[in-house]
């Protein structure tokens, strides 16, 4: 495998057509299977970057995970420290705590879990059954933030 530290799978074609179509779900205010739009300052230009996310419920905490990896919003959280959880008119403000690659596996494991439907090409094979080894090995690349209020 690549390093997967630097991992990045970058949308194209058709994908691109439905994140967009994806994204207005929440943006109309549905909240559909804990879709919302990520909205964060872009790390250059100051500018609210959005795109749509996945919020993922754990044992009493929430979660997001990148399964595209390093991408520009991982990148922008980063120097951010947070951003804005958005739902129609309702924008909930919050900062995060990035979880390093060994506190990982029960957060992917879930997420694998509740939308390997949706993001399991981006996984390259790695399923909700893979051993608890081979998820700790692809950890590095896929950021997890701890989302704080």
């Amino acid at each position: 495998m690549s390093d997967t530290s630097v991992r990045y799978l970058k949308p194209h074609g058709f994908e691109v057509i439905v994140n967009k179509a994806l994204g207005l779900m929440p943006k109309l205010g549905i909240n559909a299977w804990g879709a919302r739009t990520l909205a964060v300052r872009g790390r250059k230009s100051g500018e609210w970057k959005t795109v749509p996310v996945n919020l993922l419920p754990l044992d009493g905490e929430r979660y997001l995970v990148a399964p595209r990896g390093h991408t520009q919003w991982v990148r922008n959280i980063r120097v951010a420290g947070g951003g804005e959880l958005r739902l129609g008119r309702k924008a909930e403000p919050f900062t995060v705590t990035e979880l390093p690659d060994d506190q990982k596996l029960p957060v992917l494991r879930r997420y694998l879990e509740r939308w390997g439907w949706e993001v399991g090409q981006f996984f390259e094979g790695i399923t909700k059954d893979s051993t608890d080894e081979q998820l700790t090995e692809i950890a590095p690349g896929f950021p997890v933030f701890r989302v704080n209020r």
